[in-house]
């Protein structure tokens, strides 16, 4: 047996009975018709809070798919979507100064305001549809003035005195370096998941291979709520957060980008679910389906202005990469350096020793993740090889330690020669091309020797009497591992100091092989490890 049908005229004296407060919030905000201060944070809240009851409340009864509550159920959704984006936007204007943000290269409180003047209109659009709409419905629609006491927002200048007693937190360099830190790698991952550079908004942008989408917006405003979490637990209202000017400069950031990350996933999902183009070709033939049926008797003029879009998707998708995407980026870019110095601050300097990469060296790869985990954090760590030092925040000075790696890697495969009596005398007649061969074969097959050409071509050469036969083998050896075609291993061991976070990711990219196996291949690295693969 199928689901019991709800006849229209009980569904619409359900409706009728819960849109009160709703159809009083809209009326008044119609009422104003986008007078300067229309907008208030009770309004905004009302509407936010009877939106979602009510289209919660009609998707329960499958107005999403119903002919003739299915506009009335979009207008719902819009009205939730933006009032909730507007109030972040209320947010982030009001809170402008509290934050204490860095300058960055565009007007951030004008673009607040432009920005909430967009989301405003939409609101006030959907209003009036919304109220056209329930008159066609049948539903009561209560006078708008009985509301104006309630949704008035009359705000005193000034802000409550800080006298509540400051807490003591112990390690205090271990609280905030964490939580320098924590930003930092965020900040990174933020990269991977937005477009790092200045795009032109188009279609292809809101979807789940896109650049942007609302689930990866989703998950890095969660990442970011943590965040923020994190700082309000264990450094608001501390004695650290006082002496130290950074840190709440520092929370107004992770702040504001998680509101900037809130309005983008808004304006996204809006785009996703109700503006992209196939959602609009869908609306386009439910519409003359919905005229039809609910405007049946109507002239031609009404079922055309009708088809007017709620929200142009460009003007939105603009909306979304100029303002909330850009300034996302730009504020992440100035915490970054503030973290940095931060760390700085809070440096614990130590040292480890870790074994180089084990056949190539510091060639390409091994000497860029190095240098970029070292830039990452922004201090200075120092690689002690032999006697010499090498700043590792610079790939061609760990490039440059290659030479002592590559004399090493010779003067130790000579010892192995000797010490497995692999060289006599009396070659036995060998010409040296042979020698050469059955000493990398055995060296290969204890791990001392890595071959990269299949089959390795060794070129036909005799032996010199007046030389040692231990130096030609070497010096052919050399040349092969010279011109790529084989490496030599080596437990050579290098030794980094500096900042001990930086140290304990080295330890860990050592571990893995500096991100790249024994024949050169890119591979995985750990996920404290993800900032590397940007």
């Amino acid at each position: 047996m199928g689901p019991v049908t709800i006849p229209y005229d009980d569904f619409e004296k359900l409706i009728a009975s819960r849109t009160g407060r709703y159809f009083g919030a809209v009326a008044y905000l119609a009422s104003f018709s986008g007078k300067k201060g229309s907008l208030t944070r009770p309004l905004l809240g009302e509407l936010l809070s009877q939106a979602t009851q009510i289209e919660e409340l009609l998707d329960s009864y499958g107005a999403r798919n119903n002919c003739r509550w299915t506009r009335f159920r979009s207008l719902t959704a819009a009205i939730k979507l933006f009032s909730n984006s507007s109030y972040e936007l209320f947010h982030i204007q009001h809170s402008i100064p509290a934050y204490r943000l860095l300058d960055v290269k565009e007007d951030f409180s004008r673009r607040t305001e432009e920005t909430l003047k967009f989301s405003e209109s939409i609101l006030l659009e959907a209003a009036h549809r919304l109220l056209a709409e329930a008159k066609k419905l049948h539903l009561p629609i209560p006078e708008a003035t009985a509301q104006e006491s309630f949704f008035i927002e009359k705000l005193p200048k000034g802000r409550l005195p800080h006298d509540l007693a400051r807490r003591k937190i112990e390690a205090v360099s271990k609280t905030v370096s964490f939580l320098a830190t924590a930003f930092l790698n965020l900040a990174a991952e933020s990269r991977k998941e937005l477009p790092h550079k200045k795009i032109e908004p188009n279609a292809s942008l809101c979807e789940l291979t896109g650049p942007i989408s609302e689930e990866k917006l989703r998950s890095l405003e969660l990442r970011f709520h943590n965040l923020q979490s994190l700082y309000d637990t264990y450094v608001s209202t501390t004695e650290t957060e006082v002496f130290d000017n950074d840190l709440p400069i520092l929370r107004g950031h992770i702040s504001v980008v998680l509101h900037l990350l809130r309005t983008a996933r808004d304006f996204a999902h809006y785009f996703e679910r109700h503006a992209s183009p196939a959602v609009q070709k869908a609306a386009a033939e439910q519409e003359l389906e919905h005229n039809h049926t609910i405007h049946a008797n109507s002239g031609a003029q009404k079922v055309t202005n009708e088809k007017k879009r709620l929200v142009e998707p460009e003007v939105l998708l603009d909306t979304l990469v100029d303002y909330s995407i850009s300034f996302v980026s730009q504020f992440l870019t100035r915490a970054e350096v503030l973290c940095q110095n931060m760390l700085k601050r809070y440096t614990e300097i130590g040292t480890i020793e870790v074994l180089v990469p084990q056949y190539r060296g510091f060639h390409v790869r091994p000497s860029t993740l190095v240098s970029k985990l070292v830039l990452h954090y922004g201090s200075e760590v120092k690689m002690k090889l032999g006697y010499d030092v090498y700043d590792a925040s610079s790939p061609l000075e760990l490039f440059r330690a290659n030479e002592q790696i590559n004399a090493h890697k010779r003067r130790s495969l000579a010892q192995e020669i000797i010490c497995l009596d692999m060289i006599t005398s009396n070659p036995e007649n060998k010409d040296l091309r042979t020698i050469v061969r059955d000493v990398i074969v055995t060296l290969s097959q204890s791990g001392k020797i890595i071959i990269y050409e299949q089959p390795l071509k060794i070129e036909e050469k005799a032996a010199q009497p007046d030389t040692k036969l231990l130096e030609q083998v070497t010096d052919e050896i050399a040349k092969l591992q010279a011109t790529g075609k084989i490496d030599i291993g080596t437990t050579i061991r290098a030794v980094f100091t500096g900042d001990k976070r930086v140290l304990e990711d080295i330890e860990l990219l050592a571990e893995n092989g500096y991100g790249e196996d024994n024949f050169g291949n890119n591979i995985s690295l750990p996920e404290q490890l993800n900032y590397l693969r940007q």
